[in-house]
């Protein structure tokens, strides 16, 4: 039987003022697996924990199939770990570390047929006599899994089951993964900070960063709408372009976004995300195009959608069945603060206030921290363009007509046939339905989210 997993606003607080999880709400269905995707130190591993009753939950509620389990001990949750150091017993044979939980939960039973069948069913058979000490890491592995099969628990609760393993056995184990789990039918939530195994192995992938939850969706959708910045960043090889910008709406004109020293006009009529970007005019703004969404082509190619730039060649990387061209296109890359850390940066502590202070001092102090304030501030955890004054626009020098070498804006995949030369200037095509972009405090603009702030009075 397996069962529903729910996470009801569920904080885990260590001593005063460390949050590892914050108001985490997900609710996963029988039989689904879901995969819990972050860097590391990200809260992924705490919460993992929590359901499996081996760390207590501060704030909130944990319910299996409808009913609170908050102070149910571990052993009766029926539910079955599988770590990331494999946490075999040294000194018992493969046999006996399968049966161990068997023998533990009804003595009184043969444990013998389910270890065959569960052996079987792993294909590890042939080394069940033997101790743990004589097996590679992807055999222990399957140990470890057998353990928790042996079993038929309700769920399954796997924390980085394969990240010590190298790369062609890690790929393998993760198919026996995908299949297993689908045989048996059992809910599973699985633990990992590699993008490849979260978006192969689950049904929907939960991002994590700071202990706050940044989107749930297919992996698929996180793939191809993420919610803000960080998840656009952390989702896809090799990553996201970001450019700084700005819109141009004039009145009587055409619309386009501005990359300073080149424009992406946007088609007419415009599109509901396009006529979204007319409120963002003067404002600043992150763009983001994948790889893929830019080709090599002439502007006598353009497909319905596809606008024209160009940029000169700054490097070649030769993947094999793939080639990352580096462009320099006289964009400004957007520098985002703390992009890859699992936490934010957090917020600078206000100053105290001298004893005594009176009226007239306190409202100069506050003031000049509104005026010398950074009009956009970031939004929890959730990142932001790092530079005070990042989209001033920069006038070309008379005759300059072409951007300088020596910095890469744009990296866009192409095929391994193509041979470009290094300063060349390529005339590129970018595909407007691909276009992602942000404001300054991470969040996505366009695709427009399907909730809008602030048009729901």
């Amino acid at each position: 039987m397996t069962r529903a997993i729910s996470l009801r606003n569920v904080t885990k607080t260590y001593g005063r003022n460390v949050r590892a999880v914050d108001r985490f709400t997900l609710d996963i269905a029988p039989g689904e697996f879901v995969v819990l995707l972050g860097p590391s130190g990200c809260g992924k591993s705490t919460v993992l924990r929590m359901i499996a009753g081996l760390e207590d939950i501060t704030e909130g509620e944990l319910l299996l199939d409808g009913e609170r389990v908050d102070g149910v001990a571990p052993g009766e949750r029926d539910m079955a770990m599988v770590f990331q150091n494999f946490a075999l017993y040294p000194r018992m044979t493969n046999r006996d570390n399968i049966s161990f939980p068997l023998r533990m939960e009804k003595s009184s039973e043969d444990p013998r047929p389910r270890v065959e069948a569960t052996a079987r069913m792993l294909g590890i058979e042939d080394i069940l006599d033997r101790y743990p000490s004589q097996l590679s890491g992807g055999e222990r592995q399957r140990v470890a899994m057998g353990r928790a099969v042996s079993r038929r628990p309700s769920c399954f609760l796997m924390d980085e089951p394969l990240s010590n393993l190298d790369a062609k056995l890690r790929n393998h184990l993760r198919a026996e993964i995908s299949r297993l789990t689908r045989e048996l039918g059992v809910t599973t939530v699985y633990v990992t900070h590699d993008q490849a195994e979260a978006m192969s192995l689950g049904d929907r992938v939960a991002i994590m960063r700071g202990g706050v939850l940044q989107q749930v969706s297919r992996p698929r959708d996180v793939y191809a709408v993420p919610a803000n910045i960080f998840v656009a960043t952390f989702i896809g090889t090799p990553r996201i372009n970001l450019l700084e910008a700005t819109v141009h709406a004039p009145l009587d004109g055409r619309m386009s976004i501005d990359l300073r020293r080149q424009r992406l006009p946007l088609p007419e009529p415009l599109s509901p995300d396009h006529q979204l970007l007319r409120i963002q005019q003067g404002r600043r703004i992150v763009v983001g195009l994948r790889s893929e969404a830019v080709r090599i082509a002439t502007p006598a190619e353009a497909r319905p959608g596809e606008v024209p730039i160009s940029g000169l060649v700054e490097h070649m990387e030769y993947q094999g069945h793939e080639a990352l061209v580096h462009f320099n296109t006289g964009s400004r890359p957007a520098v985002v603060a703390d992009l890859e850390s699992p936490r934010p940066a957090p917020a600078p502590r206000r100053r105290r206030r001298a004893p005594g202070a009176g009226v007239l001092s306190r409202w100069m102090e506050s003031a000049g921290a509104r005026a010398g304030s950074d009009p956009a501030p970031a939004m929890g955890p959730v990142v932001a363009v790092d530079d005070p004054d990042p989209f001033a626009r920069e006038t070309p020098a008379p005759g300059a007509g072409r951007p300088a070498t020596g910095t890469s804006d744009l990296v866009v995949r192409t095929s391994p046939d193509v041979q470009l030369r290094p300063g060349a200037q390529v005339p590129l095509l970018v595909d407007l339905a691909h276009l992602y972009v942000f404001d300054v405090e991470g969040r996505r603009i366009c695709p427009a989210p399907s909730v809008l702030p602030g048009l729901d009075v």
